[in-house]
């Protein structure tokens, strides 16, 4: 599959003839990364606000951390943090993802002008989210996912983890293509560091190709996760604190659009907005050069 069908257009959003840069709006006290630096209303439009400013194609809100350990928020607490931020973004033009497990949440997010629904769950956590998101027309994030990571890195055991990721996703996606929602509305995101360890994740980044080949777009998360503090590590030292991630971030950033992926999801937006540039005019340099090779 080419890099080009991995960026098809995804029905109801912009087309981009690159990789799409994803900021992210945590509105929680305990994300992994970020937790309560955006946790107020107005901070967190604001913040959305900037990300857009700093090269964000799209903005995605979420405000339940899905962090290794986290208790879940209750469904009010999750609509109050939510849904006042999308209505705000959206009222700027921002484009929004809403990043919730909750079709009710999914529900009024999307009426208040998300454009996108990404669950980690893939629509498993709660059964009424297919349904809604088909009403919607809206598209869909469909994310790997073995469950909540309560008590560490559940179910975390593969014999080979790339076929045995792609196998689970397209199972998944055939799921929620049975529920309603077209094919030309759906993303498939690996799930860096969901249920897996660094070299799990690792290994899912260097075959990029076999998820490109379940034929829908690419959302690749890679942004300050576990593995990458454990490569900058290296064997014997400590992972440097998450915001010290984003330079290997954008590292990742810019081999998943030369490999083809739709967007990348990031906490900092700037330099992973120059990275899929970069790795863009690459792309279209090798293009014309060998156009005129063909040409000679």
């Amino acid at each position: 599959m080419s890099k080009q069908t991995g960026r098809r257009h995804l029905a109801g959003l912009t087309a981009w003839d690159r990789c799409a840069v994803m900021g992210v709006v945590n509105v929680t006290p305990d994300s992994f990364s970020d937790g309560g630096r955006w946790f107020d209303t107005t901070a967190a439009i604001k913040h959305g606000l900037d990300l857009v400013a700093e090269g964000a194609d799209l903005v995605d809100v979420g405000g339940e951390s899905t962090r290794p350990g986290a208790t879940r928020v209750d469904e009010e607490e999750e609509l109050r943090r939510v849904v006042p931020v999308v209505r705000g973004l959206a009222s700027e033009g921002v484009t929004i993802s809403v990043d919730t497990m909750r079709a009710s949440v999914a529900e009024q997010a999307l009426a208040a002008g998300a454009a996108l629904v990404n669950d980690v769950s893939g629509g498993l956590a709660d059964p009424r989210m297919i349904p809604v998101v088909a009403d919607a027309g809206a598209p869909f994030v469909v994310m790997h996912w073995r469950g909540l990571l309560e008590g560490g890195n559940v179910r975390g055991a593969y014999d080979d983890v790339v076929t045995e990721v792609v196998d689970e996703l397209h199972a998944r996606v055939e799921a929620v293509l049975e529920g309603g929602i077209a094919p030309d509305r759906i993303v498939v995101d690996p799930g860096l560091g969901f249920s897996k360890d660094a070299e799990h994740d690792l290994v899912l980044l260097a075959h990029l190709d076999r998820l490109l080949d379940l034929g829908h777009p690419l959302l690749v998360a890679a942004s300050r996760k576990r593995f990458l503090g454990r490569v900058l590590a290296g064997p014997e030292g400590s992972p440097p604190p998450a915001r010290e991630r984003d330079a290997a971030t954008a590292a990742v950033s810019a081999l998943a659009a030369h490999a083809g992926a739709w967007a990348v999801r990031v906490h900092e937006v700037r330099a992973t907005a120059d990275a899929v540039r970069v790795a863009r005019a690459i792309e279209g340099a090798r293009a014309a050069d060998e156009g005129a090779e063909g040409a000679r």
